[in-house]
């Protein structure tokens, strides 16, 4: 009973209130930058509700199984992970061993998601641009790994989210190291390439393949599949602070300071999207692969030798 309510109230409600929320901050400041007012308080929503009501089409040609499947799988994939990252959160004894790894795992499937509806579309821009998603998480997944293992390292090599938040409430915030800080900046480039933002929103690139392998949702399976990108708005960025940031306390002054943690993350992906021009993929494979990559194995040697 206690999973369920874990799972219907912190894993799909909050988390999805939290990332309307986020998505509307996101296109609000984005606005403001460009000397527009920008959407109300609830569009977010009202976008969402409206693709519900909206009939679903099915291109011909497409394979009307995973075509259907993919964002219900792309959406439970996330729902997953922020229970797990609540649970964890919440109950630091509440975990399991290798809850990281799992955690891990449930992050790329909304990618991989992405990938099988736009193959399954048949549209040849959705297989382009479900191509270019497949050579991003190809790019970015390594150095997120190695920036991943960072806190591992740090609380004795543990695989469990709760001992690294019970390691960082005795021992201080991962991030307050030199290793730290250089395995959390490239963890947050590595979310901005998961959240396909820009500079590296690569395989949507409206002005060159309109919405890349979405092109062909509609209707519920287009909700869906918002609806998931912006619930990563909040999990990749509690995911970050439950391993760089001590996570997030409902007690006190904490609470304060746990809100002021996610949204500076939120202020600092916005900041990138908004401050940046739209890389080529072969551009983004020679950053992740190259500097991004080194700075990461610099961190985790730092982190080995303790600093």
């Amino acid at each position: 009973m206690m999973y369920l309510v874990y799972l219907l109230v912190y894993g799909f409600l909050l988390t999805a209130a939290i990332g309307l929320l986020a998505s509307w901050i996101d296109r609000k400041v984005t606005a403001r930058v460009q000397y527009r007012v920008g959407p109300p308080l609830l569009q977010p929503l009202i976008d969402i509700v409206k693709l519900l009501g909206k009939e679903t089409l099915i291109p011909e040609g497409a394979s009307k199984i995973v075509f259907l499947t993919a964002p219900l799988i792309g959406l439970g994939s996330v729902i997953a992970v922020s229970t797990l990252l609540w649970l964890n959160n919440l109950d630091r004894t509440g975990g399991f061993i290798g809850d990281l790894i799992v955690a891990i795992y449930f992050l790329a499937i909304p990618s991989i998601s992405i990938i099988m509806g736009g193959f399954a579309s048949g549209n040849p821009l959705a297989s382009l641009g479900a191509s270019r998603e497949m050579k991003l998480i190809l790019s970015y997944e390594l150095p997120f790994l190695l920036a991943v293992f960072i806190p591992v390292i740090k609380s004795g090599f543990s695989v469990r989210l709760g001992e690294i938040l019970f390691f960082q409430a005795h021992n201080g915030i991962i991030v307050g190291t030199w290793s730290g800080v250089l395995g959390f900046t490239v963890a947050v480039l590595c979310t901005q390439a998961k959240l396909a933002l820009v500079p590296f929103d690569i395989p949507e690139a409206e002005t060159e393949i309109t919405s890349g392998p979405l092109i062909e949702y509609s209707g519920s399976g287009l909700a869906l599949y918002r609806l998931m990108k912006n619930m990563l708005l909040f999990v990749l960025p509690f995911f970050l602070m439950i391993l760089f940031l001590g996570g997030f306390s409902f007690r006190g002054v904490h609470f304060l300071y746990g809100i002021l943690k996610y949204i500076g993350l939120v202020a600092l992906i916005t900041v990138i999207r908004n401050t940046n021009p739209r890389v080529r993929i072969d551009q983004a494979v020679r950053f992740f692969w190259g500097p991004v990559t080194a700075v990461a194995i610099l961190a985790v040697i730092l982190a080995l030798k303790g600093l």
